[in-house]
């Protein structure tokens, strides 16, 4: 059997997220309208940037109107911007995590990115990290190969599930010596299923869904990375301060 590292990318390799950084360019580019940012979903990027609002309020609003911008677009004609994403914000990583990535690639480790992000990304940042396989939010496309409007999403906990699932078939991967490594409550399914489940920079509903799990309590580690410091954490000793507390 074989040993795998599943990685989230958005928040827990890349420090923000490739669907944010290639909204934004569409909007730079002006394929997308430009008022949809400005009077929209940036009052809510404001709010969230003074911790008034939370992150999943934020990226749910956006992941809405970036697929409804998207429909009608040829993917084809899309490819330099999405090309772009990549070559001038793929280097924009946690150094703990590229360094594991590394790590788990000399041992001989499956290297499986699993991302909420939409796949025709995920596939150019897992080829930029050699990544064995990857699976990515599905942004589906007609016979003339313009966007839908319909995603086959990936940014939710059973979906990853799912996707894992057949990854642990297709790789015959050993659960109990693999490990997992995630930020949001999206990849709680994920760190559940292996044997070394990792939070990185992990929200405040993670960490409380690891604490009340007493199995993943006892497996689980924090990774806070800050500036040029990392800190490793395990959930019994990690001080929690709410937004209520």
């Amino acid at each position: 059997m074989n040993i795998a590292a599943f990685f989230d990318i958005d928040g827990t390799l890349h420090r923000n997220s490739l669907m944010i950084e290639h909204f934004r360019k569409l909007v730079r580019y002006e394929v997308i309208d430009p008022r949809l940012w400005h009077y929209s979903v940036k009052y809510t990027y404001k709010e969230w940037r003074k911790r008034e609002r939370d992150y999943e309020d934020y990226m749910l609003e956006l992941i809405d109107i970036y697929v409804d911008a998207l429909r009608g677009h040829k993917k084809e004609e899309l490819e330099f911007i999405s090309n772009q994403v990549i070559r001038l914000n793929g280097d924009i990583v946690y150094r703990y995590t590229r360094d594991r990535i590394k790590e788990h690639q000399e041992l001989g480790h499956k290297v499986i990115f699993i991302s909420g992000s939409p796949n025709f990304l995920v596939s150019k940042m897992a080829k930029k990290f050699n990544a064995d396989a990857f699976r990515g939010a599905e942004y589906l496309v007609d016979e003339e190969g313009r966007f839908t409007g319909e995603v086959q999403p990936m940014w939710d906990s059973a979906s990853k599930k799912r996707a894992m699932k057949q990854f642990v078939e297709e790789f015959d991967i050993d659960l109990e010596q693999t490990f997992a490594y995630g930020d949001t409550n999206g990849d709680l399914s994920m760190l559940k299923k292996v044997g070394h489940p990792i939070a990185i920079n992990p929200t405040l509903e993670l960490v409380e869904n690891i604490r009340r799990n007493p199995q993943l309590r006892s497996r689980a580690v924090l990774i806070i990375e800050r500036k040029d410091v990392i800190y490793r954490l395990s959930p019994e000793v990690a001080v929690v301060n709410s937004p209520t507390s």
